[in-house]
């Protein structure tokens, strides 16, 4: 299936350059001493700008929810639809979440409460999106 290619800004270029080291990170605040994604200028829960880092975590997490694209806007997606968009909660820090198509899943029979484990797609030459495959 077509993905969306990412177009990095200042802010989410490490977490690109990340994912085509095949390696998934998420912001971490020195400061309360806590992960956040998606990255923001700023800590969100303390606010702090010069505290925060980026953190390389382990791609294994569990499905905990999830929805059936039936009638998409996006148009790399149109011709895949129905597709799967599943909600991805980190097994490392379970505040965090992640948005995943689930590759190789059939539609509308997502298993949640089951284990995935990260995996990388090139998108384009050179450019690799992380996505979440069931175990």
């Amino acid at each position: 299936m077509p993905k969306q290619i990412p177009v990095a800004n200042e802010m989410t270029k490490p977490f690109w350059d990340a994912a085509n080291q095949k390696r998934l990170v998420v912001q971490y605040c020195k400061s309360c001493n806590r992960n956040q994604y998606p990255p923001e200028a700023v800590c969100a829960q303390c606010e702090s700008a010069q505290n925060l880092e980026w953190k390389e975590v382990k791609g294994q997490g569990h499905i905990i929810g999830y929805i059936v694209i039936h009638d998409s806007r996006i148009r790399r997606i149109q011709a895949d639809q129905p597709l799967n968009m599943a909600v991805v909660s980190l097994d490392e820090d379970p505040d965090i979440n992640f948005l995943s198509h689930l590759p190789g899943t059939p539609v509308d029979q997502v298993p949640v409460g089951d284990p995935v484990q990260l995996i990388f797609e090139e998108v384009a030459p050179g450019q690799l999106i992380h996505e979440w495959k069931v175990l």
